[in-house]
């Protein structure tokens, strides 16, 4: 692989781990394994069945928890501390035959990459699951599939492509996690009965004691 080549390989690892860690891992573990994806040196450990079996299991588990209101937002809450450093990881290795230097700053453009895309869907699932139907939830958790996989698709196969469509995903990331973040601050006051408009308690008439 050339150096455009593995930066997008890295960079799509790290930008689907924030939506699909589990999905990342077992299509890479698969494409490398049966020759269809060639995998820089470092990333060769996901080929190793036992990861390949690992994030099999996960990813089924993922799939359906994913697709339940409440249940996803509980999931999304957990993995915090498993997909940001997972997509650092993942990026890093990506660029792991190239000077230390370079592998640490993959490492954290991955996490930040993988910590924005996980707090856009983690913000987005919140405000869904807001809504008393089930559907909105489904229909969003198979269009994260969607993203993913035509998102790696793009990495492995159209590497400059993908690395201009990922310029246009963080513009947008910038743009609308302000907005998530707002939402969600909202939603939480809401059910706190601390927002805007909300008494505490009875108030007292003027002159009572």
């Amino acid at each position: 692989m050339d150096v455009v080549q593995l930066v997008a390989l890295g960079a799509g690892m790290a930008w689907a781990s924030g939506l699909r860690l589990y999905a990342v891992l077992l299509a890479a573990g698969l494409l490398g394994r049966f020759g269809y994806l060639d995998l820089p040196a470092g990333l060769e450990v996901v080929q190793h069945p036992l990861v390949i079996g690992a994030a099999g299991l996960m990813f089924v588990l993922e799939f359906f928890a994913d697709k339940i209101p409440a249940l996803d937002s509980m999931w999304d809450a957990v993995h915090t501390f498993v997909r940001i450093p997972a997509g650092a990881i993942l990026a890093a290795l990506a660029l792991g035959e190239y000077d230390p230097a370079v592998m640490l700053a993959a490492g954290l453009i991955g996490g930040s990459l993988a910590a924005a895309t996980h707090a856009a869907k983690a913000g987005s699932r919140a405000l869904i699951n807001t809504s008393p139907e089930p559907f909105s939830n489904v229909v969003a958790s198979v269009g994260e599939d969607a993203l993913v996989a035509g998102g790696l698709y793009a990495a492995f196969s159209h590497p400059y492509l993908f690395l201009a469509l990922l310029g246009l995903f963080v513009l947008l990331l910038v743009w609308l996690l302000p907005k998530l973040w707002r939402g969600v601050k909202s939603v939480l006051a809401r059910i706190t009965g601390k927002g805007p408009g909300v008494k505490s308690g009875p108030s007292q008439p003027e002159g009572s004691f």
